[in-house]
């Protein structure tokens, strides 16, 4: 098939680009007629247009004129428009408050797509999967951590063919995902169930399959964060992480998963706003306070050319995380920032400047003027520059991106409508859910749950979601005839302190299911003993489950603790009797669950599924932080009470 794509305007260039099969597969761009023409492309563009494509902002907001304030930006609009054609924008991040609906989104894709017909954008999203997704109507799956539970490198597979199929359905072209973190810190606030596991060898293979996944479908793929950020105690998104390790320890745990990702032949890469100090220990004042710190990854040239494209061998694009995130934006300015990015060997510049009415234009018009002059200047090689944007072209080439299908809007919303969260796809999120619920501890046989006709079961979980998650799931179970019909009482605790009146909850009810979700563990420990004294609402996360345990193992009531979240939180319950942990806290919103998780853990609190997971990771005694309360690999089979043998 011959298609002739016209190069953007100020070019005098048209180019015919062969493409086999229909689609623009890496076989079909790498030949040395289309690599060539590219060539021309880029040797003809203006420097607008260069840079241009080295931007990629986020209008995840916006307020049009006349308007008194910004909302959720969710049709096009010409104002917009006239953002991305003035600065020849190369890209496009979305976020949940883009892509409310299915049809919406279609539309939305597409009349970005029409401000920019010469060179197409990219249309970026993360949707890791579990935790971290921005689909609105789009199978959430279970997460990455919960994969890692359920050790079936086709369960990777198949989380990234259903991502990488429902978002190319609504014309979106790149995912920022999968993450191939190792996280070995218990305490890192930000990557816990993002990431597979804590062992790189597991990460590298679920991760590498993943990208497959995605990538057979024509969606890029993107590992983050490089070089990693699973062994850090500070969120990026407020603080500058620091990782201490020598390069012989980062080379053998956080690289490994990059390295071999790289090696499979992954498309873009994303950088960590992280100090790595044994591969470039620079020093810059901060802007914030003055102080001295060294330089993040993201805008560190040892990293990201040195370490990456020359030690590594990746020729891919590279991608900052969010320029607007507190370990950038509080330490550098918002200029100072994007010229750093770039003149590290940076492809593109992820939300450089905020902007969400054409009021804040100035904002994208002051980095786009300062990395002009900054490759005016020779600061930027332009040479570089060029280098940046043929990478950029050459895999849109490579993922059909500049030769776009002409379907029409109508059938492109009709395939969308059958692809995204149809009943496969949440069939095969529920299966990998149900398989990843690990069993930590069973004690007497407390599971599974067997009520009788109206027995009481009472709910307690941080959020109301999560409640009304288990709630239903529950009835569900009932309405089919697979377990009697209970009379269900549910109380979210987030906030809140134990009181009496939820002590005669508990002894009003047969059964007590109790979800935990800590972030951190932050009990206080006095001789190795978890203090219960303290019922500080502050301390709710740790202080109110334990209260429930502590009560219902009074009473002999059947209890269960659930964790949500992070699996090192079930180290603050070791005196439960049953505990499970389900790898992902969303529940039941706006008339879907967000989540298979929580439903795949009710199953098997009552014996409708039988939990096939081992743990992906460590989990450290609360009590004796040296000491591993349950080591990785470690699960019980339900039936036997033995261990799980993988």
């Amino acid at each position: 098939m011959i298609k002739r794509i016209c190069a953007p305007a100020g070019i005098a260039l048209c180019l015919v680009l062969s493409i086999m099969g229909g689609n623009a597969t890496a076989k079909g761009y790498e030949n040395e007629k289309t690599v060539s023409d590219i060539q021309e492309i880029v040797e003809n563009m203006t420097i607008d247009e260069k840079v241009g494509q080295m931007l990629m902002p986020d209008f995840r907001n916006w307020q049009k004129q006349g308007e008194k304030k910004a909302t959720g930006f969710i049709e096009m609009n010409s104002e917009v428009a006239s953002i991305i054609k003035k600065y020849h924008l190369g890209g496009v991040i979305l976020f949940a408050e883009n892509v409310v609906d299915t049809e919406q989104t279609v539309r939305l894709t597409d009349g970005l797509q029409m401000a920019s017909p010469d060179l197409p954008l990219f249309i970026t999203i993360d949707q890791e999967g579990g935790i971290v997704t921005r689909l609105q109507t789009g199978t959430n799956l279970p997460g990455n951590m919960a994969l890692g539970a359920a050790r079936q490198e086709s369960y990777a597979y198949q989380s990234g063919e259903i991502i990488g199929k429902e978002l190319s359905s609504l014309g979106i072209n790149v995912n920022f995902g999968p993450s191939v973190d190792v996280n070995n810190n218990p305490g890192n606030p930000v990557i816990g169930v993002r990431s597979f596991s804590s062992d790189p060898d597991l990460v590298s293979k679920l991760g590498i399959q993943m990208i497959k996944g995605l990538q057979n479908q024509n969606m890029i793929a993107t590992t983050k964060h490089f070089p990693g950020h699973g062994d850090t105690a500070v969120d990026s998104h407020y603080g500058l992480p620091l990782v201490s390790h020598d390069k012989e320890r980062l080379r053998s745990i956080e690289l490994l998963p990059f390295q071999r990702a790289i090696d499979a032949g992954v498309d873009m890469m994303m950088t960590a706003h992280v100090q790595f100090p044994a591969f470039d220990d620079t020093t810059y004042i901060s802007k914030k306070d003055g102080q001295e710190i060294m330089v993040p990854a993201t805008l560190s040239q040892k990293v990201i050319t040195g370490l990456l494209r020359e030690d590594m061998g990746f020729d891919g694009v590279v991608v900052t995380d969010a320029l607007n995130m507190k370990a950038i934006a509080d330490n550098f300015g918002q200029e100072e920032a994007v010229v750093l990015a770039l003149k590290s060997g940076v492809d593109i510049a992820l939300m450089p400047a905020q902007v969400n009415s054409l009021q804040m234009e100035k904002n994208i018009a002051s980095v786009f003027n300062a990395v002009k002059a900054s490759v005016a200047s020779g600061e930027i090689p332009l040479n570089q520059v060029n280098q940046s944007v043929t990478r950029i072209l050459e895999l849109k080439v490579k993922r059909g991106i500049l030769n776009p299908e002409d379907t029409p809007i109508d059938k492109k919303i009709e395939t969308a409508l059958q692809v995204v969260g149809n009943e496969d796809h949440l069939k095969n999120e529920r299966k990998m859910a149900e398989d990843a619920i690990t069993l930590l501890k069973n004690e007497h046989k407390t599971l599974p749950f067997k009520p009788k006709k109206n027995d009481k079961v009472l709910i307690l979980a941080p959020f109301d979601d999560q409640v009304e998650s288990m709630s239903r799931s529950i009835s569900e179970l009932a309405d089919k005839k697979k377990i009697k019909k209970v009379q269900i009482t549910g109380m979210s605790f987030s906030g809140k302190s134990f009181t009496d009146q939820v002590a005669r909850l508990i002894d009003e009810s047969d059964f007590v299911i109790t979800g935990s979700y800590i972030v951190k563990n932050d009990p206080a420990v006095n001789d190795g003993v978890i203090d219960d004294s303290i019922q500080d609402s502050s301390k709710w996360a740790t202080a109110f489950p334990r209260a429930v345990m502590n009560h219902a193992k009074k009473k002999d009531k059947e209890f269960v603790l659930m964790s949500l979240r992070n699996p090192y939180d079930v180290a603050n319950f070791e005196e439960a009797k049953a505990i499970l942990a389900v790898y992902g806290f969303k529940g039941y919103s706006n008339g879907r669950y967000r989540q298979p998780n929580i439903p795949a853990g009710i199953s098997t609190i009552f014996g409708e599924s039988r939990p096939k997971g081992t743990l992906p990771v460590d989990i450290p005694s609360v009590t004796k932080p040296s000491e591993s309360l349950y080591k990785y690999g470690y699960g019980l089979d339900i039936k036997s009470g033995r261990p799980i043998k993988k």
